[in-house]
């Protein structure tokens, strides 16, 4: 008998362990010992090593610049190519702030001019511009975007909003969306950025609403739809959350905490059996 045959022998079940049918998040691990099983020891530093990896991925930009093109032929064929002031990852793990702006080349590209910073806009060019950013996962972004773009265009159909030519930016944060949005003259910015990994899911993807999107804007500005991703929050329900906010957005001109989501029914809790629900 092989050492992992003893352990399974000598292996305390958590109680709790059928919870694990509703979660994967890491509970009800059991016990050898004093100490977590090895199989359990062994998932936790491969996910950890997951979430690593996702951190420091690198985006294939003119792949997924080629592929929002071909998609998009009928809605908008234009996809420009942004960077953050960011100039490596490095840089952009240990600079935050960095990542908020754009470098001063894809400001003038995104313009076509060199920057009026006392420039006032005073009219709107496009109804929704649609921002995809890097994250602190790339990994989210290939894995979700163009899927999750597809169906949220496909759901906005109906609208005949304007939509501005898509941008990807590498090395960037939620806020540079902000910037990039009142550039383009948009009324609303959305944001689809890699979110920072977990030990489940280093290929989740969030995203951000912006109405009048400018910058300096802060997070009391926005609205967050999070965890999209094969094994969380499904592309259908994420897209209907999204067009629900969007098109109340445009009608009540606002966006963040004066903004709710209102398309879960509250009367869905009354099927669930807790303690904590009356």
């Amino acid at each position: 008998m092989n050492t992992s045959d003893n352990e399974s022998l000598s292996i305390t079940e958590n109680p709790w362990a059928r919870l694990k049918e509703l979660t994967s998040a890491r509970i009800a691990l059991g016990r050898s010992g004093i100490s977590l099983p090895t199989h359990e020891q062994l998932k936790f530093q491969l996910a950890h090593a997951q979430a690593r990896d996702a951190v420091h991925y690198q985006l294939d930009v003119s792949k997924l610049c080629s592929e929002l093109r071909q998609t998009f032929l009928s809605i908008n064929p234009k996809c420009i190519a942004l960077h953050s002031a960011a100039i490596d990852r490095t840089t952009y793990l240990k600079r935050p702030d960095y990542g908020k702006r754009l470098s001063l080349a894809s400001r003038e590209c995104l313009l076509g001019s060199p920057i009026d910073t006392n420039q006032t806009l005073n009219t709107f060019d496009y109804d929704i511009a649609f921002v995809i950013v890097d994250g602190l996962s790339a990994l989210a972004i290939e894995s979700n975007a163009l899927r999750f773009l597809k169906l949220a265009c496909t759901d906005l159909q109906s609208e005949k909003f304007n939509i501005a030519p898509f941008c990807v930016v590498e090395q960037g944060r939620v806020a540079i969306g902000d910037e990039i949005g009142e550039l383009l003259r948009a009324k609303l910015v959305v944001v689809m950025i890699g979110e920072r990994p977990g030990l489940s899911s280093p290929d989740s993807m969030g995203i951000y609403l912006t109405w009048h999107p400018k910058v300096g804007l802060t997070d009391e500005s926005r609205n967050c739809i999070s965890n999209i991703r094969n094994g969380g929050l499904s592309d259908t329900e994420a897209s209907m959350k999204l067009r629900y906010l969007i098109t109340q957005a445009h009608k009540r001109m606002l966006s963040g905490v004066m903004l709710k989501d209102e398309t879960n029914p509250v009367q869905t809790l009354g099927t669930l059996n807790s303690f904590l629900i009356g």
